[in-house]
C-alpha cells in the first residue's frame, strides 16, 4: 500500500487549492499529560503559513505554550469506490498533513489582516469591517509555520 500512495502525491497546486476551499482543518497538539488533542478549527492559508483563531485562553493555547510543534489534517471530499468484495472497496480522497511550528500572533497589523483573511473565506458579506478592540484583546490568531507539508489522493 504504501509503495502505491508514493504515486498518488497532489501537487502544490493542488495542495494550495484544498487548502483554500477546505471548510475545517484538524489541529493535533500534545496535552500536559503528553496525549495527543486534536481540535478542529477555521483556518486560512496565507503566505505559506496557516492562520486560526479563538479565544485567547484554553486548552489548545496551553497546549501550545507548553509545546509549539504541531499537526495540522485538512480533508476534501471523499466518495467510496465499491468493488466486488469488501477488501477491493476504497475511497476517493483528496488530503493535506502539515508539521509545524505554532505561535500565537502578536503583531496587531498581521492579526488583524490573518482576521481579515478568515472573514473573507467563511463570511464573504463581512469583509472589510473592522473588529471592536475589544473583540481584538479577547481573540487569539495563532500561526503554523510550515515545515513540512504533503498531501495525497486517491481517485
Amino acid at each position: 500500500m504504501q509503495a502505491r500512495m508514493k504515486e498518488h502525491q497532489l501537487t502544490a497546486d493542488q495542495i494550495v487549492a484544498l487548502l483554500d476551499k477546505a471548510p475545517v482543518g484538524h489541529l493535533g497538539t500534545v496535552d500536559e499529560k503528553g496525549f495527543p488533542y486534536v481540535t478542529p478549527v477555521h483556518f486560512v492559508h496565507l503566505d505559506d503559513s496557516i492562520y486560526f483563531h479563538g479565544l485567547a485562553r484554553g486548552r489548545k493555547l496551553s497546549n501550545l505554550a507548553a509545546c509549539p510543534k504541531v499537526c495540522f489534517e485538512v480533508a476534501g471530499e471523499h466518495s467510496y469506490i465499491q468493488a466486488e468484495t469488501p477488501c477491493d472497496t476504497n475511497t476517493a480522497y483528496q488530503s493535506v498533513i502539515i508539521t509545524g511550528r505554532a505561535a500565537t500572533v502578536d503583531a496587531p497589523d498581521l492579526k488583524t489582516r490573518a482576521l481579515d483573511a478568515i472573514v473573507a473565506k467563511y463570511t464573504p458579506q463581512h469583509s472589510g469591517a473592522s473588529f471592536p478592540v475589544n473583540m481584538l484583546q479577547m481573540t487569539a490568531v495563532v500561526e503554523i509555520t510550515i515545515i513540512e507539508i504533503t498531501g495525497k489522493y486517491y481517485a
